[in-house]
């Protein structure tokens, strides 16, 4: 194959990847849109109409008096998160050093989540001299919890009202049983108890997971908590002004999966969407429709929205002169 022919191979596919993700978005809107075009034909209505008429019927000031101290007690825990990895792995620095760099990188998680936490390991790349891979490899740590913990509070839920969750949510104990299998293997393999040689192990992307104790899972699941579980009681009651009547134990068997969902790539952040009129609230798609439209982007832009706060001192430190010494052993 012929370099020119290689190159343009290579174009196709990024190409493809770059679309894949808007198509898939589309798509799911599109679902959703013909979904809503019977029910609001039976009223007379056009979709605009029927959702219009669900976004006029909240009480908006209520709403906000919900969410916004809801978004800044996510900021706050998340960046706790980030500051109990970071201190773990890779370098000593304060709660209110990670703020701004927490926060700004929600500007960039806009458009991916994983972006977001790819600045986060420039930053501290350039301020504190901990290498690319060693931050990459503490942002894949707190990924890999993120997702034990959903699926934690996902399995408690259908637990306790498992008779009141759709259909759909049956597979959260089959999915959780295989997890937990997988969490054995994989920590007795990054621990050593498994097949003490190998080359995948050695590599500096799996740098924390080599140095966690098992004890380091729970501390980042149990720090985590008290958002999902603020959520719950937020989402609630959100989902009531906008008609929507739910208990508490249903929140808490839907919002761990719609919440895993949204955490995903920009296509899976649509899906999530999709869910709360087709699976969780299939007898009301509009208000259901507009109310995860809502939710989902409000978290994100005012998430970005503090993000703006800091980006001005996260730019300065960023880019300025840099005075700290690194410190790579915080053991």
């Amino acid at each position: 194959m012929s370099q020119a022919e290689g190159g343009r191979k290579s174009g196709r596919r990024s190409l493809i990847l770059q679309t894949l993700p808007w198509l898939i978005t589309i798509a799911c809107f599109g679902f959703l849109y013909s979904r809503l075009a019977g029910p609001a034909a039976r009223e007379g209505l056009s979709v605009f109409a029927y959702l219009t008429r669900a976004f006029a019927s909240v009480d908006w000031p209520n709403w906000l008096a919900l969410m916004v101290p809801y978004s800044l007690l996510f900021f706050l825990v998340d960046s706790l998160i980030v500051w109990r990895v970071i201190n773990w792995f890779n370098t000593r620095v304060s709660y209110g050093e990670i703020l701004p760099i927490r926060g700004s990188s929600y500007i960039l998680s806009i458009v991916n989540e994983q972006v977001g936490k790819g600045a986060m390991g420039l930053y501290l790349n350039r301020r504190y001299g901990v290498p690319g891979w060693e931050v990459g490899s503490s942002m894949l740590f707190i990924m890999f919890c993120e997702f034990y913990y959903l699926l934690m509070w996902a399995t408690i839920g259908y637990g306790i009202s498992s008779d009141q969750l759709p259909e759909e949510f049956s597979a959260i104990p089959w999915i959780a049983g295989a997890a937990v299998a997988v969490f054995v293997v994989f920590t007795a393999f990054f621990s050593g108890a498994l097949l003490k040689a190998g080359k995948l192990r050695d590599r500096p992307l799996f740098r924390a997971f080599r140095q966690a104790r098992p004890w380091y899972y729970l501390v980042v699941i149990l720090l985590r908590s008290p958002a999902l579980i603020a959520a719950v009681f937020i989402y609630k009651s959100a989902a009531g002004l906008f008609g929507l009547e739910t208990t508490l134990l249903q929140m808490l068997g839907f919002l761990p999966m719609i919440f895993f969902g949204a955490a995903m790539p920009l296509p899976m952040r649509s899906v999530a969407i999709t869910l709360w009129a087709e699976v969780v609230f299939p007898e009301q798609k509009g208000e259901a429709a507009a109310f995860g439209v809502v939710q989902h982007n409000f978290f994100i832009f005012f998430n970005a929205a503090i993000g703006l706060i800091f980006l001005r001192r996260a730019n300065r430190e960023l880019f300025g002169e840099i005075s700290e010494e690194p410190q790579l052993d915080p053991q």
